[in-house]
């Protein structure tokens, strides 16, 4: 357990018991316990000095001079602990073991001597200058002090295994999902891997078709190709994009179909100034614009329009990938990768923002289909745990 970690350990010896663990530490509460600790040990006091010496007192005067004093020993030791970390930033929380049990110790002994002769003065009128002089009452005083702190110790100890156990589990789950996420990733980056080569074959066919005939809408294509391929490597090499940078790939991608299609595709862009720097994961939106090209517009003869668009709606930031195109066809061959796009992406949402995000498949009116991501507003995808 590191230090910064013991820092972090709030203990209280009613926590021994289950049942107080289920209020989180506080100012209030720990002193509530720790009138609950004293009168528990003012009772199992007062039980020890009737059953082992010959006590004159009565029952009743007994246990409520020790109430008096077992609650001003736990009331002495709660404030002076709680001075002594705020003057020495923390120190005594965050000592070595030694160290800190030595200070519990002296800490105890001086509360216990000094509740002891404040709780006589009161109960009795006691002169505590004389009770001072008394080894016999020191003695005990400094034994029962020693004992309970050496019992505060065994709490302290319980608390700080208890809190790695949770520590430890925490940091599981960390990985655990860490690990998920990096598995999507891999998932999607070898689709792409598979994607890819047949777009890059087909564009530098339709360059080298379109030289002769036609050499600038070549030049054209020739170079959206390249401005695609920097994007993508770009991207590929980073664990953010921004809208901006994710609509340019976009628009480098599509730019290169048109030249293939023609005007069978037509798309547009839409993406407000003050969403543009908003945070999103590289190559997030491409697959699914990808998707509906291949599912959606060139199955259909007449081709038709992509609209990407983004919106503030709530705390949240809806993106759209709309097409016009052939919409839901269940009795249409399925191309190469067909069926695993939304879930590859509803699994790249899941590990990077868990159940914060969402992916929605809508039908438009009076064809196509609408891809909307609802992405958490002010969550970066990077602010989950990596790997330790």
């Amino acid at each position: 357990m590191t230090q910064q970690d013991r820092s972090l350990v709030r203990e209280h010896p009613l926590e021994l018991i289950p049942f107080f663990r289920r209020w989180q530490p506080s100012l209030v509460r720990d002193w509530l316990y720790t009138v609950i600790w004293s009168t528990l040990l003012g009772v199992v006091l007062t039980a020890f000095v009737r059953l082992l010496t010959n006590d004159d007192a009565t029952l009743y005067e007994r246990l409520w001079s020790m109430l008096l004093m077992s609650n001003l020993v736990g009331a002495i030791f709660h404030g002076v602990a709680l001075m002594a970390n705020r003057l020495l930033d923390g120190w005594p929380r965050r000592a070595p073991r030694v160290p800190r049990v030595l200070f519990n110790m002296a800490l105890m002994a001086f509360s216990v001597l000094l509740g002891v002769l404040i709780g006589n003065m009161i109960w009795n009128g006691s002169n505590p200058l004389h009770l001072l002089g008394n080894r016999a009452v020191v003695l005990q005083c400094l034994v029962i002090g020693a004992f309970v702190a050496l019992l505060m110790y065994m709490v302290r100890s319980a608390a700080e295994r208890r809190s790695a156990r949770a520590m430890e589990a925490v940091r599981q789950q960390e990985f655990v999902a860490a690990s998920a996420r990096m598995l999507a990733e891999a998932r999607l980056r070898a689709l792409q891997a598979q994607i890819e080569p047949h777009f890059l074959y087909n564009t530098l066919a339709n360059v080298v078709s379109l030289i002769g005939p036609r050499p600038a809408q070549a030049q054209h294509m020739l170079e959206r190709f390249i401005d695609y391929l920097r994007a993508s490597l770009a991207a590929s090499r980073s664990d953010e994009a921004t809208l901006a940078s994710e609509a340019a790939l976009i628009a480098a991608y599509l730019d290169v179909l048109v030249v293939r299609m023609g005007d069978r595709l037509r798309y547009r862009i839409d993406v407000p100034d003050e969403l543009r720097q908003f945070r999103i994961a590289p190559m997030l939106l491409q697959p699914v614009v990808e998707n509906a090209i291949a599912h959606g517009l060139e199955p259909k003869v007449e081709g038709g329009e992509i609209v990407v668009s983004a919106r503030v709606e709530g705390e949240q930031v809806s993106i759209r990938i709309s097409d016009t195109g052939a919409g839901l066809n269940e009795s249409a061959p399925r191309k190469p990768g067909g069926g695993v796009g939304l879930s590859n992406l509803r699994e790249r949402l899941g590990s990077l923002y868990g159940g914060a995000a969402k992916v929605e498949l809508l039908e438009n009116q009076p064809c196509g289909m609408t891809v909307r991501l609802l992405l958490p507003l002010n969550v970066s995808p990077t602010s989950i745990p990596s790997v330790p």
